[in-house]
């Protein structure tokens, strides 16, 4: 599909995925594809579907759009490939048209490939083994779906004694991986790409580093890029988290509170410098020292990513590019106290025939810019 100087590739398969046919390219009315920090991306497709007369048993796409076959979406902008979404095709609708000469609907739904992760409850040990080795040894088993392991040891992971305990899993692959994670206050995630076929899969620490993305220009005259957006400041979001962790070596209790945030500040003014602040009494049993304080920490940074949420969408031939969650993004010409750089918490892609939108959510931790001017 074509437009706009925007090529859209469509590659479909059970295993290995293969160019898509003509007549499923042909049918494509619409696909929106919506890729988060945190959790599954996702992705939806729509087409029009003809019987092509009474003699034809089926409809010939949906020998193409079976459940469980695996979709990679690659938007080409501007010369350069960019793969949207690589999932599982994971839901079918079919809507038949009743009226004579109007085609019908067939859309199907799909979520990125750690779906498949997530399917399978098992019980199983992991004697003599880290957190990181163990992470690393589970996306391994899904190498068939082009998975790269990124994994964050965290501070202190070393194997434990088998006299000790024995690390066991008791539900889903991505459920342990989880599980794990906010024990660390870690995040996890798969991310398309960077080649079609490949993924990332990123255990460790939010990230919320890189350089800034082409900025959203809001009532700048031809400059402006953004065809709506809004704001909201939540004032009891920002939240502190404290608690006692009983040492079970020496029998003695320890303070754990969270600080302010690691990440860089993205804001001159943070929601923990407000005159009331919500205080989160921790729960720290069952966690040691390391991961007491990371779970601690957590609390604090996530309740930090919902002050200020900024919510719009753009135009992607006016923005020139495309947006990417997971990075940074300046915002101009909306003043002093909502101006400057934002972390995009996620993007939704939509496109149709002559039709390119990105809506967006942007979040940080409270008012007023870190930078002198936002470079566009």
């Amino acid at each position: 599909m074509i437009f706009l100087g925007v090529q859209l590739t469509i590659l479909i398969g059970k295993t290995v995925p293969v160019p898509a046919s003509r007549l499923l390219l042909e049918s494509l009315a619409s696909v929106e594809v919506t890729n988060s920090d945190t959790g599954r991306s996702g992705f939806q497709m729509s087409f029009n579907a003809n019987r092509n007369g009474m003699s034809v048993l089926d409809y010939p796409l949906l020998s193409d759009l079976k459940q469980f076959n695996r979709v990679i979406l690659v938007v080409i902008f501007n010369g350069i490939p960019h793969v949207l979404s690589d999932g599982i095709i994971t839901n079918q609708q079919l809507q038949p048209s009743t009226e004579p000469g109007v085609s019908s609907t067939i859309v199907v739904t799909g979520e990125d490939v750690s779906v498949m992760m997530d399917l399978e409850e098992k019980i199983l040990q992991h004697p003599s083994q880290n957190q990181t080795t163990i992470v690393s040894k589970i996306i391994g088993t899904y190498a068939q779906y082009g998975i790269i392991p990124k994994v964050i040891p965290p501070v202190g992971d070393k194997p434990p004694l088998p006299t000790e305990y024995i690390p066991t899993q008791r539900g889903t692959d991505l459920e342990y991986i989880l599980e794990m994670a906010q024990k660390n206050g870690y995040v996890f995630y798969i991310s398309p790409g960077p080649a079609p076929g490949t993924n990332t899969g990123y255990w460790g620490p939010q990230e919320k580093l890189g350089v800034p993305q082409p900025a959203l220009s809001v009532n700048m005259g031809w400059h402006s890029n953004v065809d709506s957006i809004n704001f909201q400041y939540d004032a009891l979001a920002a939240t502190e988290a404290s608690g006692e962790l009983q040492d079970h070596k020496n029998n003695k209790s320890q303070e754990v509170k969270s600080s302010k945030s690691k990440h860089p500040p993205l804001a001159t003014s943070s929601g923990l410098k407000q005159a009331y602040v919500r205080k989160r009494l921790l729960s720290a049993q069952g966690f040691d020292q390391s991961q007491a304080k990371a779970k601690a920490q957590s609390i604090t940074d996530m309740s930090l990513d919902k002050v200020v949420t900024v919510k719009g969408e753009l135009d992607s031939k006016n923005y020139g590019s495309l947006l990417r969650a997971r990075g940074l993004v300046g915002l101009r010409g909306v003043g002093l106290s909502y101006d400057g750089l934002y972390y995009v918490k996620s993007v939704t892609h939509k496109l149709e025939r002559g039709k390119y939108k990105q809506s967006f959510t942007l979040t940080r931790e409270g008012l007023g810019a870190t930078v002198p001017v936002v470079i566009p």
